[in-house]
């Protein structure tokens, strides 16, 4: 505890990006008017002509703003903003000047639109909603009372030209970023009749179509339903859905439709589809301000808030400890002493340290090269740093595991494959893979007190998990539990004669990763071990020979 008070102190030196870049990453959300394309980038809001060419500044704030869209005639811009601590809908004049708020619940609330004659701001909410899902309201642009769509849900939506009609999302998907999902909560596009609230669907088989762009007869949308993420039409005459954009590459992430074209975003860079041509084009815009938010600066790693620190571990005197915090290495004393940044690698990422038992040494994993390898730095930060490559392909990797003797390290990748290094001949080994149908389970790997052994566990085809031990000797992985039970943590003690573990004989779905909400039953673990050697007596018949001689309670 006193190690983590001594660290919110402690100030980070963030990564600098140069400001007269010629060309600048990340640009989102566009949203494009007759003569110009507005966009997010940095957390500020930007506007550039349509033919490219230099942005400039907007609107700007301490915290981030998001989502423009100009109004129908071009002269205003709504956004969704956080200034004062809350997010709520703002606009201001796309010539530029002050932003004026319109909303004021203490719910987010997040612009989405503008009603076709320019005069309310469409945005969404759950002021008023008893589920996750949001619903839609007005709010005229020179402020007053929001007026609700009378629909029970929606997330997103956009109004038909003679605004009788709204081309709505009619529920919330909690992981929009799930590439390729087919599951429950793929998202629909409806079309609602705002007279009666009756709606129609627009025709899928359970893709996820979203962002709807009502321009003429047509409703335009992004939707994954033939592959990577892109543009799509529904004709409201025809009743026919038809590709707009062939995508080969990266999905589309957004997109928003102006008078006669459709700007959107592809990996941080914004198009032009031409309506009339039907051809799409790269916009080149150059971004240089002075970018605050990526100057040079300090950042608390602990406020009063909350944490930033990622991943910690402790000295084996228990004198200091590690942390990752920003992508550097850290350390901080428990009592007295200076907080040591080991890595100072403003950009590099580097993470997961873990400090030697002999005391000398931190591992981590860094991305310096370009792609992760693992490096071995002395605790004080003075001297050279030790760089292991992992192998190909390229990977991410978790949890650095030293052995008793400082000699090796045991690691994870995402691939769902348990590995050890050897610092003497420093060449990966694999030890085990695990099923690709437990994307939730760590090994949860441990090293025997002669180094010579791995214990982790691994799920089986029954989806229970048994404990398995690995020798470096051999290069042989032995189950050492009957898969009866769920097995979890296990851990061998000093003398290396026995390894303990967690079981459950009333594991379910209901901590499963497939249901990992549910409270259908209680689960509940105890521990047990096992004897690892044959000359050793079972530790039941030992703990009974024990308890028969000790003295009667009587005597």
């Amino acid at each position: 505890m006193k190690a983590l008070t001594c660290l919110a102190a402690v100030w980070l030196a963030a990564a600098a990006t140069c400001a007269g870049q010629s060309h600048a990453a990340l640009l989102q959300s566009p949203t494009v008017s007759q003569t110009e394309i507005a966009f997010a980038h940095g957390g500020d809001i930007w506007v550039v002509s349509r033919q490219g060419g230099e942005a400039r500044l907007l609107v700007t704030g301490m915290n981030r703003l998001s989502n423009p869209i100009f109004s129908p005639d071009g002269t205003l811009i709504a956004y969704t903003g956080e200034y004062d601590g809350n997010v709520d809908v703002y606009v201001v004049a796309a010539a530029g000047g002050q932003p004026r708020r319109l909303t004021y619940h203490p719910g987010p609330d997040q612009a989405l639109g503008w009603t076709p004659d320019g005069k309310r701001v469409l945005f969404s909410s759950q002021r008023d909603s008893p589920a996750d899902s949001s619903k839609l309201f007005t709010m005229p642009v020179e402020g007053g009372f929001p007026a609700e769509i009378p629909l029970p849900m929606a997330e997103d939506g956009a109004f038909s030209p003679d605004g009788t009609h709204l081309a709505y999302l009619p529920v919330f998907q909690w992981e929009p970023e799930w590439k390729h999902y087919r599951g429950g909560q793929t998202t629909p596009i409806w079309i609602a009749d705002l007279a009666d609230s009756s709606v129609i669907a627009i025709p899928r088989e359970n893709s996820n179509d979203r962002n709807p762009m009502w321009v003429g007869k047509s409703v335009y949308f992004l939707s994954d339903r033939s592959g990577p993420v892109t543009l799509f039409a529904y004709d409201t005459e025809t009743k026919k859905v038809s590709q707009v954009i062939k995508n080969d590459g990266f999905d589309i992430k957004s997109a928003s439709a102006g008078p006669d074209a459709i700007v959107y975003e592809q990996f941080g860079t914004i198009h032009l589809y031409d309506l009339e041509r039907h051809a799409s084009q790269a916009v080149e815009i150059r971004v240089a301000g002075d970018l605050p938010q990526v100057r040079p600066h300090f950042v608390k790693v602990i406020t009063a808030t909350g944490s930033q620190i990622r991943n910690q571990g402790i000295s084996p005197t228990g004198a200091r400890a590690v942390f990752e915090a920003h992508g550097e290495i850290l350390t901080a004393p428990a009592e007295k002493g200076d907080i040591r940044n080991i890595t100072r690698t403003t950009a590099v990422e580097e993470r997961d340290p873990a400090w030697s038992p002999d005391g000398k040494s931190i591992a981590y994993f860094s991305d310096e090269s370009g792609e992760y390898a693992l490096h071995i730095r002395p605790q004080n930060g003075i001297g050279a740093v030790r760089k292991i490559d992992l192998g190909k392909p390229p990977s991410f990797f978790y949890t650095p595991t030293w052995s008793p003797d400082s000699k090796k390290i045991a690691y994870n990748d995402k691939r769902l494959n348990l590995w050890y290094v050897d610092l003497d001949h420093p060449a990966p080994v694999k030890v085990d893979t695990d099923r690709f149908d437990s994307p939730l389970h760590e090994f949860d790997a441990v090293w025997s007190p002669d180094s010579e052994w791995l214990a982790y566990t691994k799920q089986l085809p029954s989806s229970l998990r048994a404990a398995f031990v690995y020798s470096l000797d051999s290069g042989k992985s032995t189950r050492v539990t009957d898969g009866m039970s769920d097995v979890l943590y296990p851990n061998f003690d000093k003398n290396g004669k026995y390894l303990y573990f967690t079981a459950s004989t009333d594991m379910g779905l209901s901590t499963g990763w497939l249901d990992m909400t549910s409270e259908a039953h209680p689960v509940t673990r105890s521990v047990y071990l096992i004897v690892l050697r044959k000359d050793l007596p079972k530790m039941l018949r030992a703990l009974r020979s024990r308890a028969e001689a000790m003295p009667s309670s009587k005597s």
